[in-house]
């Protein structure tokens, strides 16, 4: 039977693709937080126009993984413009969103976006044949069937975010999480991120799965 032999590069490819490209860098938590036990949790995005799609796709993302851990949570994309706040004052504000049957938000904030730009040098690769300068054919074939891979850029975006828990009853801030995303998939970045919260809310003991 012959073996399957695996290169180490594509090993390595196909272990990074199952990575997840977000990670939690700082969590917190209020000493007297406890789990999440509100009616209805608002999952809002604060993000500028540009990113919109960005925004509803973490909104609904993290709304969904909420869910799934037994909280009655709502993408504010799928219920009110994203300028329904703006032309309100703090008590309208909270009392407009108490009104309509939310108790506590849980926002997404996108603090900073930078892009960077590595080389990756080229590299000579040689057939692997021994001893093949002490024949003129063997050097001759060796050499003319190097390989030359020349050298290129490429260009990585990380996203830095921040997530916030507000108690809506008492206007206080409950949780507080920052995370970064290393140059993720345009399709995979909510799904990711949102794991991601949910696990560490889990964690803190402010969401307990039922």
């Amino acid at each position: 039977m012959k073996k399957l032999i695996i290169p180490v590069s594509l090993a390595m490819m196909v272990l990074l693709a199952a990575c997840n490209s977000t990670k939690v860098t700082s969590s917190w938590k209020a000493d007297d937080a406890s789990k999440l036990n509100y009616q209805q949790v608002l999952v809002l995005g604060l993000m500028p126009n540009k990113d919109r799609s960005i925004s509803m796709d973490m909104e609904n993302e993290l709304a969904g993984e909420m869910k799934a851990a037994g909280v009655n949570a709502v993408a504010a994309s799928t219920v009110f413009s994203p300028n329904q706040l703006n032309n309100m004052n703090e008590q309208r504000a909270l009392r407009w969103l108490r009104n309509k049957g939310y108790d506590a938000v849980m926002t997404i904030v996108l603090l900073d976006k930078s892009k960077e730009r590595d080389y990756v040098p080229g590299n000579v690769t040689y057939q692997p044949l021994g001893g093949y300068y002490s024949r003129f054919w063997g050097y001759y074939r060796t050499v003319y069937g190097r390989v030359y891979t020349p050298g290129y850029y490429t260009t990585s975006t990380n996203y830095f975010w921040e997530s916030n828990l507000y108690s809506l009853g008492d206007n206080k801030m409950l949780y507080s999480v920052q995370s970064q995303s290393f140059d993720p998939a345009a399709d995979n970045i909510g799904r990711d991120y949102a794991k991601q919260i949910t696990r560490d809310m889990l964690k803190q003991g402010i969401l307990v799965k039922k």
